[in-house]
């Protein structure tokens, strides 16, 4: 919803003078009532965006701007200073992969369109976007590869034995194992329910087909 042809809405080459560094620019700025509030970094769609958060980073701190979109024209990340004010997070409080986008991830971005733009709304959010995106990604990290406080955290409340090195590591792909079939079988579970609903709706839906009267 933004203009783009508006010089003085969506800004592009926007000065963020860093310091003693003159002149320093940041792609894009989307200026709201005179002052920059998102800011937006453009790299080339084959680039790893980990290696440029730091530039992002400096702009952040010497504008005004509540929020820094680093993108590569495929995956965006959302940055803001909820850690520390003025100060952008290290890590995004929002990733949206436009090769893998979810109707959570449009809900998301609902959010940032020019006639809906709350930033105080966001800002209330975006905590618990940012952990809940961190324990996910912890969580399927230790599914795939548990880690040693892993298995001993799982071990505490079912071993009663000494944790020694070999009982972890007998017990690290029993963990592994138990925890996958747990997952598939809750998924599995939920697809049945899913298509027995289903079965019993359509089964609501069939009407009896009147008779034909044979009038030959």
């Amino acid at each position: 919803g933004y203009d783009v042809f508006n010089p003085l809405e969506f800004v592009p080459e926007f000065t963020a003078d860093v310091g003693v560094k003159k002149g320093e620019k940041v792609d894009y700025a989307i200026v709201i009532d005179q002052q920059p509030t998102i800011l937006v970094e453009c790299k080339p769609c084959n680039d790893d965006l980990s290696k440029h958060a730091s530039q992002l980073f400096r702009y952040f701190t010497a504008t005004s701007a509540r929020f820094g979109i680093l993108t590569n024209g495929i995956v965006y990340k959302f940055f803001t200073d909820l850690e520390s004010k003025n100060i952008m997070d290290e890590k995004p409080f929002l990733t949206v992969d436009l090769s893998n986008l979810k109707d959570r991830d449009i809900t998301e971005l609902v959010k940032f369109a020019k006639e809906s733009l709350d930033v105080d709304n966001i800002l209330s959010s975006a905590e618990d976007l940012k952990y809940s995106r961190l324990i996910k990604e912890w969580f399927s990290k230790e599914i795939e590869s548990p880690s040693t406080d892993f298995v001993k955290f799982v071990l505490n409340s079912v071993y009663d034995g000494v944790k020694t090195q070999k009982v972890i590591d007998s017990f690290t792909p029993l963990i592994k194992k138990s925890i996958q079939q747990y997952v598939n079988d809750s998924m599995n579970a939920k697809i049945k329910t899913a298509l027995s609903k289903d079965s019993d709706e359509d089964i609501d839906t069939i009407t009896e087909v009147p008779a034909t009267e044979d009038t030959t």
